[in-house]
């Protein structure tokens, strides 16, 4: 399962690290998409919205849990570019104690704030009981979602990010599955959309802890690995919690944006969650190399490869930017044909191509700076990660979103450029944090 990072041609390692990540992001991305898209065959547009609401809160729990395990993917790189096989078993053990407890804390807290959630989030009224039934049973799973998290860190600190995709494919089957059966024929609406997602989830964490048996990599769990270590805890959490903070944020700007749509409307609403689920996807390229730099440059920093740790920066960099720069211009042509995939209803699909013609360009410029905070986490630098993201989010983001509501209510494409803004102003913080603490890279 482990694979050496820091060694061999660093672009083919990098594509060839990313690639099963990208695809494995791709298949977690589906469920949601899946759900919206089966949802928008059966019901209607407050089904759609409730979904989305609801998904929106999950995805935020679920990028705060990937973004503490990215904690243990540094840590677990780390050790065994360094060829220290007692830190890894403590970073695992660590890991799996740590998350359990996380686990409970967000799920009791879901369960017990759901109705205000909704409320926060401004759901329209005929979305109302679907998004508290959606978002409820989707607490359930968050269990499962932390035991993956955990299972796929240590993967990718090792270096293994096949397996991690295969274990999202087996779920993504079942998830399929059950959306078809329980919305369709079941008739379940977003009631059932939230089952078969936290069923398929179940299904992921069982089949990868039978996988994980079946080839072990050597590393021993046992009783004395499983408690907390001190000082072990603390280096998983210097990198874990500023980059959970920092996907916490942003998804809570997400949220703040999702609150201006729906007090917009019902069919502003739709064509907003439609568009979010786009760009999701758009966003995996980013994502990927973020946990690819990351992955890549926290092995080659145990080994003290630090030039090599740049030279994988470089790469991502540039990967995103072709990238993004494609992305941007095709969804000017094809935005309303994107939309009309999900629903029929012609406003929706008049608001949502408004709205992601311009917020399309948020996935170049975001992904320069997805590369630098992977690239910082490696180096436990994860509280720059959070300050340019946080920093970006307040001084442009919001601000921006709002602005564009109340001067421009007749479109939504003002509102779309509120994102890219706030990207650029986050890369930009980032080159300037790069070019001025180069040196203290090597020396931390």
């Amino acid at each position: 399962m482990a694979k050496n990072l820091t060694q061999g041609r660093i672009f083919t390692q990098l594509i060839a690290f990313s690639l099963p990540y990208f695809l494995a992001c791709f298949l977690q991305t589906f469920y949601g998409v899946a759900d919206l898209f089966i949802a928008g065959q059966f019901n209607g547009p407050s089904t759609i919205t409730a979904i989305h609401n609801g998904s929106q809160i999950m995805h935020m729990i679920t990028l705060m849990i990937a973004g503490m395990a990215m904690g243990t993917t540094v840590l677990a790189g780390r050790a065994f570019g360094a060829g220290d096989q007692e830190q890894l078993s403590a970073a695992i053990g660590t890991s799996i104690t740590l998350f359990a407890g996380i686990a409970v804390i967000l799920m009791s807290c879901g369960l017990f704030c759901v109705d205000q959630m909704a409320a926060i989030l401004q759901t329209p009224p005929e979305a109302l009981r679907e998004t508290i039934q959606y978002s409820s049973l989707c607490f359930l799973g968050i269990p499962f979602i932390s035991a993956y998290n955990v299972i796929a860190a240590t993967c990718r600190g090792l270096g293994d990010s096949r397996h991690p995709l295969l274990f999202v494919a087996v779920g993504g089957i079942f998830n399929i599955i059950l959306d078809y059966i329980l919305i369709g024929p079941c008739a379940l609406g977003a009631a059932g959309a939230a089952w078969a997602t936290v069923i398929a989830q179940g299904i992921t964490v069982i089949f990868a802890l039978f996988i994980m048996h079946r080839h072990n990599p050597g590393i021993r769990i046992t009783r004395k690995t499983l408690r907390i270590q001190r000082n072990t805890l603390s280096n998983i959490v210097s990198v874990g919690l500023p980059t959970a903070s920092q996907d916490a944020f942003i998804q809570i700007t997400f949220l703040f944006i999702t609150a201006i749509a729906n007090a917009r409307g019902l069919e502003i609403a739709a064509s907003v969650g439609i568009v979010e689920k786009l760009i999701c996807f758009f966003f995996l390229v980013p994502s990927a190399m973020l946990a690819s730099v990351s992955a890549m440059a926290a092995q080659n920093r145990g080994a003290q490869k630090h030039d090599r740790s740049r030279a994988v920066l470089r790469y991502g960099i540039l990967t995103c930017t072709a990238y993004g720069a494609i992305i941007g211009i095709a969804c000017q042509f094809i935005s309303p044909w994107l939309i009309g995939f999900f629903t029929t209803d012609p406003s929706v699909i008049r608001y949502g191509a408004q709205y992601l013609r311009t917020y399309s360009f948020d996935v170049l410029f975001a992904g320069i700076h997805f590369c630098f905070s992977g690239y910082f986490c490696a180096y436990s630098k994860a509280g720059w990660a959070f300050f340019h993201n946080v920093f970006s989010s307040i001084t442009t983001r919001i601000p921006g979103t709002w602005i564009a509501s109340v001067c421009f209510p007749l479109t939504l494409m003002p509102m779309g450029m509120a994102a890219p803004l706030g990207s650029i102003v986050s890369a930009l913080i980032c080159v300037l944090i790069y070019r001025h603490f180069r040196n203290n890279f090597i020396s931390c």
